[in-house]
């Protein structure tokens, strides 16, 4: 069972090989040098709450992943100097590993989102994740497969807010053409490279008369340019009840930041749960792994968290480094360790904890280097 997953493995989006995750960044991304004899060096950022991406450590070092990491310690707390180091660590390496970080909106309004300043700070404007279904994963939809796309560096998470009058606030949405344009040649560039065939961007043009319809536009003049692949304007409203009736229909989904964070969250539950599906923030320089679903919780206490997310964004890590039989042994050794449902981790139905999660895992890996 072992040899026939690894083999399915190798054809996953995810890992190893010519169509893996990091394909995702073909054009924007450069690649940083490997250091110390093939070494690499990445950016560790543990998150609040949930904090499986500690344990990443551990199965790399049993999978003897030649890696170095720089571990920042950054929180919710409001501390600058923190995210000043882990902005520059994430400069210095390119790549790096982080957990979620809350916001507390208990704060005064000066406090931004951790997540938001890093995406605009080093220019991450592509969250890319794909959705898909896995055989041991209970789900009520089957047979899903869809690219997500979402925007990251403007929109309403600009962080533009003031008070005009009293009790009276003023948010505002910023989108410019030149960003809707990267964003769309972004998703329509990716969906041709991975053999797909359709693209379908969410939008509220009928509303935002003038924000979103410079977003749809500039999705249609990017089409024009893919005339092999078929595209269509979905409104926001609509894409939930579309997604949970028939989620088989979309392919390529690109949108705005606020509506693809909803999105997002409603394909994370399509195909399991938040603990299942890793994702990547892309920029033109730096590449930020981390969970699909940035929802943080708080089970690291109670050792319930499920560390698979995690480890899966750790592999698209490696495969990006092009440290492909690193991520595919992981990979496999991650999928083989549920088909154990008694330590599954209670987020998918079973008792297990994050540690057997864990151990299994790693004793997987071993079972399959002993097969090979």
């Amino acid at each position: 069972m072992a040899l026939k997953m690894l083999t399915s493995v190798r054809h996953s989006i995810f890992l190893g090989n010519e169509t893996s995750l990091r394909s995702f960044s073909f054009k924007h991304s450069i690649l940083p040098p490997a250091m110390y004899g093939g070494w690499h060096t990445m950016t560790m950022m543990p998150g609040d709450g949930v904090g499986p991406e500690l344990h990443v450590k551990n199965v790399f070092r049993h999978v003897c992943v030649p890696r170095d990491f720089e571990e920042v310690k950054i929180t919710s707390t409001p501390s600058e100097e923190d995210v000043h180091n882990a902005i520059m660590a994430i400069r210095q390496n390119h790549v790096a590993l982080k957990g979620s970080f809350e916001t507390d909106y208990n704060l005064p309004p000066s406090h931004k989102s951790r997540n938001s300043v890093f995406c605009r700070t080093l220019d991450l404007y592509a969250n890319v994740v794909h959705f898909e279904s896995r055989p041991l994963v209970e789900t009520r939809h089957k047979n899903i497969d869809t690219l997500f796309v979402r925007d990251n560096t403007e929109g309403e998470y600009s962080n533009l807010e003031h008070e005009s009058m009293n009790r009276v606030v003023e948010s505002l949405k910023i989108i410019t053409k030149a960003k809707c344009l990267r964003l769309a040649e972004y998703a329509f560039r990716l969906a041709h490279r991975m053999g797909r065939k359709k693209v379908t961007a969410t939008h509220k043009a009928n509303i935002m008369r003038l924000g979103d319809c410079l977003f749809l536009q500039c999705c249609r003049e990017m089409a024009s340019h893919y005339p092999q692949l078929s595209f269509e304007g979905m409104i926001v409203d609509n894409s939930p009840t579309q997604l949970v009736s028939w989620p088989q229909q979309f392919d390529v989904m690109v949108m705005p930041i606020l509506y693809g964070n909803i999105v997002n969250n409603v394909c994370t539950g399509l195909v399991g749960r938040a603990g299942l599906v890793p994702g990547a923030n892309y920029g033109h320089i730096y590449a930020v792994f981390e969970t699909a679903a940035r929802q943080s919780g708080k089970t690291v206490a109670n050792n319930v968290a499920n560390p698979t997310a995690m480890l899966l964004a750790s592999c698209i890590v490696l495969d990006y480094l092009k440290l492909h039989f690193h991520a595919t042994s992981i990979g496999t050794a991650v999928w083989a360790s549920m088909e154990n449902k008694d330590i599954q981790i209670p987020d998918i139905g079973g008792q297990g904890t994050t540690l057997d999660a864990i151990q299994i895992a790693i004793g997987s890996h071993q079972n399959i280097a002993c097969l090979n």
